[in-house]
């Protein structure tokens, strides 16, 4: 994977709607800025009940927004990763239908997990009790197969039905899709759900011993086709860790939330201690299509007495905090408040989350460029923008708030705010400078943390001082930024307004 900043976005949320005019948006607008880019789902159909993650057909690019040969351009000028969603599929989808039609008759029929596939000889109360998932309630749907009514295993909604993952069928389904995108030149793949994706009984069923063996034949399938892996998994911060000395690369999902803390307390010792700590062969964002995940800075959520990064008050307030500075728009998005999946993340965008504070939000994008990993930007974060209530209220889906759609002309005029272009700049910086390839080292000053990177040609530092009391009219600077390249030596503690330039 290059050192270079990702983007991340829908194929539909920017420009008309389509691959080939995300392609030109990428290639015009934000040349030079992103390098590579996360398409989320495009697959049949794009808008399903999960808003792509319930694929009815993993293999077919929704003829709405284009085909495999527009996915194959877009690779000319820029790296790709896709998503390839491990636990689960449309209950829509062909094959789930063949089951419901012909039951155990059906080809198709040891794809999918019912509650019986795990407990054969029935489950106790604390068996059913024991098993994690991201929402109240048991992971199970009923569905009728001909003529018998069956408990099928359904994580998420119940129009995502969970793939047995130990099936010869499952297993085909699931290397079936790492073909097509290696045909279509994808690079990386995004494993959606995988923590969830191998099921045993007597376990959690999350992140066990069995996740870690699926991830490795998932691993080695993909790389056997040039296919470099991506761990998505909200989870306690010491199994990230744990993941990240196993793929090649995982999420960075504790930077976001420390970050704020960090803002909004003036303390930097969290931070401090995380990069001490954390991967560095890490994918860092600040913000994805889902919500601000604060799981994974808390305590343990199958065992509290495993204290977190900071302590749970602490993340109690940061989630309060975010209310705040939102005007209760995150709270109308957040839990049982609207249609939620995910119970333990916050629905905001990040600059919202931040009261749209130009200084504090460009801040957290520096830090983010100057930890170890690739960064990636999410396409709202990328524009700055603020929570979408419109699209809140005509949904009822909580991460709607963060999904605003972009049409051209307001894709070009967010690109005149001037927080939109500094943040383009240190991107650009972030991508030119080769001291980002070289040594990395962080001290601690006071109330301040300073990044530096030497490489052969160039060198860059930036020191973070968070400040206390953050609120919507604070615009106090919190971050010096010094660089040295083939022009010379060159210093801005106000990237607003003097957006950094490298030679």
């Amino acid at each position: 994977m290059k050192n270079k900043v990702q983007l991340i976005t829908y194929a539909d949320r920017l420009g008309d709607g389509t691959i080939k005019s995300l392609t030109d948006v990428l290639r015009t607008r934000f040349d030079g800025v992103y390098e590579g880019v996360h398409i989320l789902p495009f697959f049949t159909p794009f808008d399903g009940a999960d808003a792509g993650f319930d694929p009815v057909d993993h293999a077919q690019v929704d003829p709405r927004l284009g085909g495999w040969d527009d996915v194959t351009e877009l690779s000319k000028t820029h790296d790709i990763m896709v998503d390839t969603i491990v636990n689960h599929m449309s209950w829509e989808s062909k094959q789930f239908q063949d089951v419901m039609k012909n039951g155990e008759a059906s080809p198709y029929y040891k794809m999918f997990l019912t509650m019986s596939t795990i407990f054969p000889d029935g489950a106790t109360e604390e068996d059913l009790a024991g098993i994690y998932r991201p929402r109240p309630g048991l992971p199970f749907t009923h569905y009728t197969w001909a003529g018998k009514t069956r408990l099928v295993w359904t994580t998420f909604t119940p129009q995502q039905v969970d793939i047995d993952t130990d099936s010869a069928e499952g297993w085909g389904y699931l290397t079936s899709i790492l073909d097509r995108l290696a045909e279509s030149h994808v690079k990386f793949i995004r494993l959606d759900a995988v923590g969830y994706g191998a099921k045993e009984a007597k376990t959690s069923c999350f992140m066990t011993p069995k996740t870690f063996d699926l991830i490795e034949r998932i691993k080695e399938e993909g790389t056997k086709r040039g296919l470099e892996t991506l761990i998505e998994v909200h989870s306690y911060y010491k199994k990230q860790i744990e993941i990240a000395s196993k793929v090649d690369r995982v999420y960075d999902f504790a930077l976001p939330p420390l970050l704020l803390h960090s803002l909004f307390t003036g303390d930097v010792d969290a931070v401090a201690h995380w990069v001490d700590v954390r991967p560095n062969n890490a994918v860092t964002v600040l913000d994805t299509h889902d919500g601000i995940g604060v799981i994974d800075i808390g305590s343990d959520q199958l065992d509290r007495g495993l204290k977190g990064l900071v302590d749970d008050e602490s993340v109690d307030s940061l989630v309060n905090t975010i209310h705040k500075n939102t005007d209760g728009e995150s709270q109308a998005a957040t839990g049982a408040a609207a249609s939620n999946l995910d119970l333990y993340q916050v629905n905001s965008t990040y600059y919202s989350a931040l009261g749209c504070n130009d200084q504090h939000y460009i801040a957290a994008r520096a830090v983010q460029f100057f930890v170890p990993g690739v960064p990636q930007v999410y396409y709202v974060g990328a524009l700055a923008g603020a929570n979408d209530m419109d699209l809140l209220k005509r949904t009822n889906v909580g991460r709607d708030i963060n999904r605003h759609y972009y049409s051209t002309a307001e894709v070009d005029e967010n690109l005149e705010r001037p927080v939109v272009k500094a943040l383009n700049a240190l991107c650009k910086l972030r991508n030119t400078l080769d001291a980002f390839d070289g040594e990395f080292s962080y001290r601690k000053e006071g109330e301040s943390l300073v990044f530096e990177w030497q490489g052969d040609n160039s060198s860059a530092s930036l020191e973070f001082e968070p400040g206390r009391g953050l609120g919507r009219d604070n615009e106090s600077s919190v971050i010096a930024l010094r660089w040295t390249d083939a022009a010379g030596e060159h210093y801005t503690d106000d990237v607003i307004a003097n957006p950094p330039v490298a030679a």
